[in-house]
C-alpha cells in the first residue's frame, strides 16, 4: 500500500491518477494515523519548500516522516518532496529540511535562461543499474517545473544529473529513499515506468 502524503498543496491529483494508472493501491496520508498499513510513501510537491514544511508540521506529520526516513523505509519524493530531504532550502525566507541528505537547495542563477526551468529535458543517468531506471532509454526526457534545485554535499547520492545552464542533481538515492526534481507523473509513459519501478 502506497501512502500518498496530502499536505494541502502539491500535485496530488496528477500523482494519484498516475499511481492508479499503474495499478498501485494507495491511500491519502493527512495525519499520523493514516500511516497505518502503509509500506511505501510518496510525497508529490509543488510550490515553496517552506510552505510544505510548515504544513507537514501543522498536520503532525513532520516527526513521523523523519522517523520513516531514518528507518530507511521506501520513500519517493517528487520536486518539493525531494528538496525537503536536504538540510536547508534558501527559498523565500528559508526553511530547514529533514536533513536525510546533506546539502542545501538553491536558486538557479540569473542568466539568459528562463527561470523557472519548465518543460522537457534529458537526464544523464549516473548508475544504469539503479532499479528506478529499469527499462528507460539512454538520456530519457522528463518534465521539470522548478526554480530551485538541491546541491548535495556528497555526489555519491546523486542518481541522475540534468543540464540547464549548469549541471544539477536531478535525482538522488540513499538506500530505499529516492527523490526526483522532475515530475514522473507529468512525464507520460516514461514517467509511469519510473513510478512502476517503485518500490526498488
Amino acid at each position: 500500500m502506497i501512502g500518498l502524503i496530502d499536505y494541502g498543496a502539491g500535485n496530488l491529483h496528477s500523482a494519484h491518477n498516475a499511481l492508479t494508472r499503474i495499478g498501485a493501491s494507495c491511500q491519502l496520508v493527512r495525519s499520523p494515523a493514516d500511516l497505518t498499513g502503509v509500506d511505501r510513501l510518496v510525497l508529490p510537491g509543488v510550490g515553496a519548500c517552506v510552505d510544505c514544511v510548515n504544513q507537514l508540521k501543522e498536520q503532525d506529520l513532520w516527526s513521523p516522516l523523519r522517523d520513516w526516513l531514518e528507518a530507511d523505509k521506501p520513500y519517493f519524493g517528487i520536486c518539493i518532496g525531494y528538496q525537503i530531504l536536504f538540510d536547508h532550502s534558501e527559498e523565500f525566507e528559508g526553511a530547514d529540511g529533514l536533513g536525510i541528505l546533506a546539502g542545501k537547495v538553491i536558486r538557479f542563477p540569473r542568466n539568459d535562461l528562463k527561470v523557472p526551468h519548465m518543460g522537457w529535458n534529458a537526464l544523464d543517468l549516473v548508475d544504469r543499474s539503479d532499479p528506478l531506471w529499469h527499462g528507460l532509454p539512454e538520456n530519457p526526457h522528463v518534465y521539470f517545473v522548478h526554480s530551485y534545485y538541491p546541491q548535495p554535499e556528497d555526489d555519491a547520492v546523486v542518481s541522475a544529473h540534468c543540464d540547464y545552464g549548469l549541471r544539477f542533481a536531478a535525482a538522488a538515492r540513499k538506500g530505499n529513499i529516492v527523490g526526483t526534481q522532475f515530475h514522473p507523473e507529468k512525464s507520460q509513459a516514461l514517467g509511469l515506468g519510473i513510478l512502476r519501478n517503485f518500490p526498488l
